[in-house]
C-alpha cells in the first residue's frame, strides 16, 4: 500500500493551493507546519490527500514536516497579533527614511524567524538602510516585499460594486489576467471607471462569463452584418445575448427582434 500522498495546502483562506508530500495520516481542514520558500509556516489542508502515482510530477515534492499541534496554531494566533504591532513600528521607523513606500500588512513566519512587511510603491525604493534598523529592531530577518494593486486589494479587502466582498480575497487564490477584450466581448460601455475594481484594474469578475459570451455569440449575426427579417433585407446594430434579442435598422426604425425572428447563415458567423 502506497504510503506517500499528496497533499494540498492553503495558508490563507483564499490563497493558492501548494503542493506536499506526505505519510501522515491528514484529513481535509487539519492544520499542518510546513516549510516552504520564506520559513515554516501553518497551513490548512484544503482536500482530501490523493495518490501521489497519479500525477506526473517532475520535480520533488517537500514533505509537510508535521500535524499542527494547539501550541503550534496558539503561537500562530499570537504572531497575527505581534504582526499588527510590528506594522506600526515599521510605519515609524520609515517615516524617518527619505523613501517612498506605503506598507500594506505584515506576516511573521510560524517560529518567528522571518518577518515579511509588504508594501507598495510607484517607484525602485533603495531600503538598505532602512533594513539594518529593521533587523536591530526585530532581531530576525527581514523581507521587504513589493507587492502590486491587486495584492493590495486582496489583503486590505473590501467591498465590490456588486455590494459582496471582493472575489480577491474571498474566493479567488490566484489572478488570471484579465484584458479589455473580454469587455468589448461582452458588449460593455468602455467606462474604465466603471469596469475598474478597488484595485484600480479591470475586474476580475469580467473572466467569469467571457467564454459564455463567446460561445452563445455564435448563435447571433455579426454586429454590422445583412439579415432577413420579415422578408425585408436588414442591419444588425447590436446585440443582447442574455435575452436573445437582435437590434436591427428596420427601413429607419430601430428595433429589438427575438432571434428567432431574423435568418442569417450560420456559417457566416463562425
Amino acid at each position: 500500500m502506497e504510503k506517500i500522498k499528496l497533499a494540498s495546502v492553503k495558508f490563507k483562506s483564499a490563497g493558492k493551493v501548494y503542493y506536499f508530500s506526505t505519510d501522515i495520516e491528514l484529513d481535509k481542514g487539519d492544520k499542518v507546519v510546513v516549510e516552504t520558500a520564506r520559513g515554516v509556516e501553518l497551513g490548512e489542508i484544503s482536500q482530501s490527500l490523493k495518490s501521489i502515482s497519479e500525477f506526473n510530477l517532475d520535480t520533488e515534492l517537500k514533505k509537510i514536516t508535521r500535524k499542527a499541534t494547539q501550541r503550534d496554531i496558539e503561537a500562530y494566533k499570537k504572531n497575527i497579533i505581534d504582526a499588527q504591532e510590528a506594522l506600526v513600528t515599521c510605519r515609524d521607523i520609515i517615516s524617518r527614511y527619505d523613501v517612498d513606500m506605503q506598507l500594506t500588512n505584515c506576516e511573521f513566519t510560524l517560529d518567528k524567524a522571518k518577518v515579511i512587511f509588504m508594501y507598495t510603491s510607484d517607484v525602485r525604493v533603495d531600503f538598505r538602510e532602512l533594513l539594518k534598523e529593521l533587523a536591530t529592531v526585530f532581531r530576525c530577518r527581514i523581507e521587504l516585499r513589493q507587492i502590486g494593486p491587486r495584492d493590495k486589494a486582496k489583503v486590505i479587502g473590501g467591498m465590490g460594486t456588486c455590494g459582496l466582498p471582493l472575489c480577491c480575497t474571498s474566493l479567488l487564490g490566484e489572478f488570471n489576467g484579465v484584458s479589455i477584450n473580454m469587455a468589448k466581448n461582452q458588449m460593455l460601455a468602455i467606462n474604465i471607471e466603471k469596469i475598474s475594481g478597488a484595485c484600480g484594474r479591470l475586474m476580475c469578475c469580467l473572466k467569469y462569463e467571457d467564454e459564455v459570451y463567446t460561445i452563445e455569440k455564435q448563435r447571433f449575426p455579426k454586429i454590422g452584418s445583412r439579415v432577413k427579417y420579415e422578408g425585408k433585407d436588414v442591419k444588425v446594430l447590436g446585440l443582447n445575448v442574455i435575452n436573445d434579442l437582435v437590434k436591427i435598422d428596420n427601413g429607419g426604425a430601430i428595433i429589438f427582434v427575438n432571434l428567432d425572428e431574423i435568418k442569417f447563415k450560420q456559417k457566416d458567423n463562425k
